[in-house]
């Protein structure tokens, strides 16, 4: 069985640098690049406008941009090459949930790693500790969890503004680069992909490992829960999309690779059901993966280029233009610096 999916729009040129990161909220997407600014476009409509730009929002440009997963969509935290997070919420001029997107408040590099509550100085909190890479939201946007180049994983309480849980990976901060992270959509459980091969997850409550996973030898570039939290997707330069038992553990399958050097995997994502995966690679192709057969339903690639982060969009009641279904949505973006949204073909 295979599934179609048609190209529904493209945003030329949609940053001026290479977009290295999409996340979508149930009617937009944010989407930052080497560029300081982060762009919003609205999903509601058939054209995907531009909604809103955040300028300077990352002097050295941002690298990952989060929203929740299955959230309302009032909050998104973004990660700028300096090292710096920041924490984004959309209010109306009233201070209400709703309106345009502004910056809630920020945690700056430091040596300050571990437990550390927020500052007092208004919309800023201290450092993690190390270089941050990844980010994730818990589905109701109450947890942060960030990744540093030092192997650490720290879970942050949003309301409270301070680190409730720090998860080492090596003795003394010595640990693999963690390239990757994701949370459970209750909260619960914490996931990390590392330089190293290695893919741990870990207990929120216990604030403990829970398993050391094997089945990769080469750098993780992706994790991801599945919607039920049955299932834990990992990815990265093998190639191969390995999925593991979040209940035992175990190792329970692999995708199977298209080619005998198939190329790096940097971005991953299931859809809203689970019953599907979607892969973006760095020789520019996206794929939808059967992870309970590990076959590729549909492949597409329009560019030559690296694509750096791909992401299904939250169902629309309704469609979106005449003759569009209210089918599933996809979307990817690389270093062609553009923006492309896929419709599945009404009947696939």
């Amino acid at each position: 069985m295979s599934k179609q999916y048609l190209t529904a729009h493209t945003v030329d040129q949609a940053h001026p640098t290479e977009i290295f990161s999409l996340a979508p909220t149930p009617t937009s997407l944010f989407s930052a690049s080497g560029s300081s600014a982060l762009r919003i476009h609205a999903t509601t409509d058939p054209t995907f406008p531009l909604q809103q730009t955040i300028p300077n929002a990352h002097k050295l440009g941002c690298h990952h941009v989060c929203t929740a997963r299955g959230g309302a969509g009032y909050v998104a935290a973004t990660v700028g090459f300096g090292g710096e997070i920041k924490v984004w919420k959309c209010k109306d001029k009233d201070g209400n949930l709703g309106g345009e997107w502004a910056l809630q408040w920020e945690m700056t590099p430091s040596s300050n790693g571990g437990k550390n509550a927020a500052t007092n100085a208004p919309g800023r909190g201290r450092g993690v500790g190390g270089d941050v890479w990844a980010i994730a939201l818990s589905t109701d946007e109450s947890f942060l969890a960030c990744t540093t180049s030092d192997g650490r994983i720290h879970v942050w309480d949003l309301a409270g503004r301070e680190c409730i849980q720090t998860y080492e990976t090596g003795s003394s901060g010595g640990g693999s680069f963690a390239m990757a992270v994701d949370l459970s959509r209750d909260g619960r459980l914490t996931a990390s992909g590392h330089e190293s091969g290695a893919v741990y997850v870990f207990n929120n409550d216990a604030g403990r490992l829970v398993y050391s996973l094997s089945g990769l030898a080469k750098p993780i570039r992706a994790v991801a829960f599945s919607p039920g939290g049955k299932l834990l997707a990992a990815a990265g330069n093998a190639g191969i999309i390995a999925l593991y038992s979040v209940e035992h553990g175990e190792h329970v399958g692999n995708t199977k690779p298209s080619s005998d050097r198939p190329a790096w995997i940097m971005s991953l994502d299931w859809n809203d059901t689970g019953d599907y995966l979607l892969s973006g690679a760095l020789d520019g192709r996206v794929k939808v993966w059967d992870p309970t057969r590990g076959i590729c339903l549909a492949t597409h690639s329009e560019t030559d280029g690296a694509l750096w982060s791909v992401r299904w969009l939250p169902r629309n009641e309704r469609a979106l233009a005449p003759g569009m279904s209210k089918g599933e949505m996809f979307c990817a973006a690389g270093a062609s610096r553009s923006i492309s949204f896929y419709r599945e073909a009404t009947g696939s």
